[in-house]
């Protein structure tokens, strides 16, 4: 299946991806809200604080959980009071008159590309193909979506389908030097709707625009304003989910209005001290791709309460959906999980218990690290490389199975592992190999074979990560860049051998 890039500009021919909008580029994590209202005449664009419309819509419903919320209703307008907190509007109530905190992600302002249901803000274009390329998508379904490489600009996506071969092009919107919009410079048009209308009554695309992509469902809303340290009697531990070695998973619910994830943690597990200090570095980390952090509970038992995600493990979903899942789904779930890693790799951190085990699987496929930094602070006498231990022994690079030297590039090395579990649909790595005999044998230079069901483009990246030594190993952010560019632009992809 082509994925195509028609970069446009003073025509609608087709030119270089690279020159197009670059996909899934990690987002901002920390936006930089103003902390007050000032008036301005200049377009509003992505990433420009949101300071020139006093004026908001809102997206979908929400109910208030604390008493500084607001309960708002899908399409109702507010004024906005006070926008200097990172996730959270205060806002008055054109309807109702009333005051308090809403989730900046569930409203817009008046009259902006947001309101509208081809928008779908920042998307990365992987994801915007997962999207588009849906059976049930006809030809010429689009959304416009924030590019990632060029802030304020966008990128018209369109499905196109010729001779029954479905195939994505990506079209630049670019704006002129007074704030108009346009694909090919002999049209400019006022504002991204009036783009569309015209593409939507007229030719000049590879194909005419139809109809919009159908959105994502409601996100989730952001955890509550200023709440970190929580009590114990605030959850309400509903199911289990599953155990393991140091503790056990729950579905539960806090304030009685939230469904979260409760992990708790055996007595003795690791220091609470410790525990607190790592557990706010770790609040700070915020992607797409890793699982939110939202409260702990830092007296024994210790509780980490964080998003839900429907399907639980990765290595859950593949082993009991996998059979179900192509190679197009494979590619995706690497693509996600390499965009988590390398914010971490960013951020100057180190996930050290890299696997299927550690992401969790949401609604369409949608794939986030979890777990990230918890191992550094499990007691040492718990967390042993020997037979029968709770140590991941067979994701663990060599030189931290004999010298315990952890850093990003024996996290590439257990990435390395994990892609063999997706291409397997879940099979344990080494199969027949027990763990005391896996040190020896990667010493001497072993390496897994190519699983029957894999490509050999991907095993020879996964032969990359498991270089013996770790500076020729690749950094996340080229293992990302590689994966997205396989996905994006190489022809027949979906057509890779499948089990």
């Amino acid at each position: 299946m082509p994925i195509c890039c028609c970069c446009c500009c003073g025509n609608s021919s087709e030119e270089s991806s690279k020159d197009a909008d670059d996909a899934f580029a990690p987002n901002n994590p920390y936006p930089q809200p103003n902390s007050e209202l000032v008036q301005d005449d200049n377009e509003w664009t992505p990433d420009s604080p949101r300071t020139n419309q006093q004026i908001f819509v809102a997206l979908y419903d929400y109910e208030a959980r604390v008493n500084d919320d607001l309960t708002i209703r899908a399409e109702e307008r507010f004024m906005i009071l006070d926008n200097s907190e990172q996730d959270w509007l205060y806002a008055r109530s054109l309807r109702t008159n009333r005051e308090g905190y809403v989730p900046r992600n569930y409203v817009a302002p008046e009259d902006s590309p947001e309101q509208e249901g081809w928008f779908s803000g920042k998307l990365s274009r992987a994801d915007a193909e997962m999207r588009l390329l849906k059976t049930a998508n006809e030809q010429g379904t689009y959304l416009i979506r924030e590019s990632e490489r060029e802030k304020g600009t966008y990128v018209l996506s369109l499905l196109e389908i010729d001779q029954g071969e479905r195939v994505i092009v990506h079209y630049k919107i670019k704006k002129t030097s007074f704030t108009g919009f346009f694909i090919s410079a002999s049209l400019e048009f006022d504002d991204l709707q009036k783009l569309v209308q015209h593409y939507v009554d007229n030719d000049g695309l590879s194909c005419r625009l139809v109809r919009p992509c159908e959105q994502a469902e409601k996100p989730q809303p952001p955890f509550a304003k200023d709440v970190w340290e929580i009590s114990r009697d605030a959850l309400t531990f509903d199911k289990e989910l599953g155990h393991g070695a140091f503790g056990q998973v729950f579905k539960g619910t806090w304030n009685g209005s939230t469904e979260v994830a409760i992990k708790t943690l055996k007595p003795g597990t690791m220091s609470p001290d410790e525990f607190l200090q790592e557990a706010t570095i770790m609040k700070r980390l915020r992607h797409a791709n890793l699982v939110s952090l939202y409260a702990v509970v830092s007296d024994e038992p210790i509780c980490i309460v964080t998003e839900l995600m429907p399907y639980g493990s990765l290595l859950e979903y593949l082993r009991e959906r996998g059979q179900s899942t192509r190679y197009r789904d494979h590619l995706y779930m690497i693509i996600q999980i390499a965009s988590g890693m390398e914010y971490i790799e960013r951020e100057n951190f180190i996930h050290r218990d890299v696997r299927a085990a550690n992401v969790l699987v949401g609604n369409a496929q949608l794939c986030k690290v979890a777990d990230f930094g918890l191992s550094r602070l499990i007691n040492d006498e718990l967390y042993q490389a020997r037979e029968g231990a709770k140590f991941p022994v067979k994701w663990t690079a060599p030189e931290s199975l004999t010298y315990a030297r952890f850093t990003i590039k024996s996290d590439v090395w257990s990435f390395g592992v994990l892609m063999y579990e997706i291409v397997t649909r879940g099979r344990q790595p080494y199969p027949g190999i027990p763990n005391y005999e896996i040190v020896g044998k990667l010493l001497d230079g072993y390496r897994m074979p190519k699983p029957p069901q894999c490509s050999e483009e991907i095993y020879q990246i996964m032969r990359r990560c498991w270089h013996g030594k770790d500076t020729e190993r690749p950094r996340f952010e080229e293992l990302h860049s590689i994966f997205d560019r396989m996905a994006s632009t190489r022809p027949g992809y979906e057509d890779a051998p499948t089990a």
